[in-house]
Formats: structure tokens, C-alpha cells, sequence
């Protein structure tokens, strides 16, 4: 059997996000949560351990080809799974936008200012638990979306490029309910340079 999936450290300090986003937070969020969903993702993939061998991306897109009995769980869990170690990976303080992506926004939505009003609308609007997405299709279309729970646009054939966790986990300690607040400070904490580089993965 191929070695079971691990959660990802953090690519920097707890405290690396403050004071948009509070160490303690991080240390809930990144400690308890993510490795919850590891871990409940491997309890399922060991009923089939043969799936080891395919990245957790892999089981995602597509979904539908696994195992009944364990189908449910791997969205669940490995949709948890990847969507944090994606979030974790997109965040850092003071970086600006640039490049493609930076064209492919205005060229999209208008210009910054208007991707971050479309992009704040659906993570506000996003009824109960999930995420809010900045995505591309194959041909480098770029969409700002919300999805339910822990589904992902990996499910529907994009590439995620931003991803914001709107479960209340993810920001009520500090938040509490305000969740535009918490949706304001995440602008402050995106890695752009990340994402223009996984942008350009697919408009070289």
C-alpha cells in the first residue's frame, strides 16, 4: 500500500497572517480541522487501498468513478482535505496584484476593485458552510463562485486560483458572526504571486 495522506504543515508561522487572521485560529483551523479531514479521508481510502496510489486531487475530479461505499466520504473529507492544503498555500501579507492573472481579472470583471465585489458577493451569500472560489477553466476563463461544504472546483474540471473558507470555523474566533469582516480582511492576506504563478500553469 502506498503511504497514507498526510496534512501539509503550514508554509509559515501561526502568527504569520496577524491581525487579519488571529494565531489561534490557525492553530484550530490547521491542527484540528484539517487533520480531522485527513484523517477521516485515509479511514476511507484504506477500505480500497489500491486509491492510495492516486494524489487526492486525482479521487476529486473524478468523483463519480470510486467506490460507492466510500464516494460520500472522499468528497467530504478529501474535498476538506485539499481545499485547506490549497487555502494554507494561496495566503501571505503584502503582495500586490500582477501579471497574467492581474490582465485576465480586468479583462474579466472590469478591474480589481469590481473581481472583489463579485468575489466578497459569493462568499456573503454563501448559505451555511463552504467556500468561496477565483477559478479557470482549461482555456484560462476566470470565474468567482461559491460551492457547499467542502466540494471543490476540482469536482468540475477547474483550477482552483483562490479560495476563502467561509465556514464558521474558519474565522469566529476572531469574527464571531460578521463574516463580511472576516471576507474584507482576507483581500489584505492573498498571495498574488502564488496565484499569477498558477495561472500562468495553464497560459504558458
Amino acid at each position: 500500500m502506498t503511504k497514507e495522506y498526510e496534512t501539509p504543515k503550514l508554509p509559515y508561522a501561526y502568527n504569520a497572517l496577524e491581525p487579519h487572521i488571529d494565531e489561534e485560529t490557525m492553530r484550530i483551523h490547521h491542527d484540528k480541522h484539517h487533520v480531522a479531514y485527513t484523517t477521516k479521508l485515509n479511514v476511507a481510502v484504506s477500505k480500497h487501498p489500491e486509491l492510495f496510489n492516486k494524489e487526492p486531487e486525482e479521487l476529486l475530479e473524478n468523483i463519480d468513478a470510486l467506490p460507492a461505499n466510500i464516494r460520500i466520504a472522499v468528497r467530504n473529507n478529501g474535498g476538506g482535505h485539499v481545499n485547506h492544503a490549497f487555502f494554507w498555500s494561496i495566503m501571505k501579507k503584502d503582495t500586490t496584484p500582477q501579471g497574467k492573472i492581474l490582465e485576465a481579472i480586468n479583462k474579466t470583471f472590469g478591474s480589481i476593485e469590481e473581481f472583489k465585489a463579485e468575489f466578497t458577493t459569493a462568499a456573503a451569500t454563501q448559505f451555511g458552510s463552504g467556500w468561496a472560489w477565483l477559478a479557470s477553466d482549461v482555456n484560462g476563463k476566470l470565474s468567482a463562485f461559491s460551492t457547499a461544504n467542502q466540494d471543490t472546483p476540482i469536482s468540475e474540471g477547474k483550477l482552483p486560483l483562490i479560495a476563502l473558507d467561509v465556514w464558521e470555523h474558519a474565522y469566529y474566533l476572531k469574527y464571531q458572526n460578521k463574516r463580511p469582516d472576516y471576507i474584507e480582511a482576507f483581500f489584505n492576506v492573498i498571495d498574488w504571486e502564488q496565484v499569477n504563478k498558477l495561472y500562468e500553469t495553464i497560459n504558458a
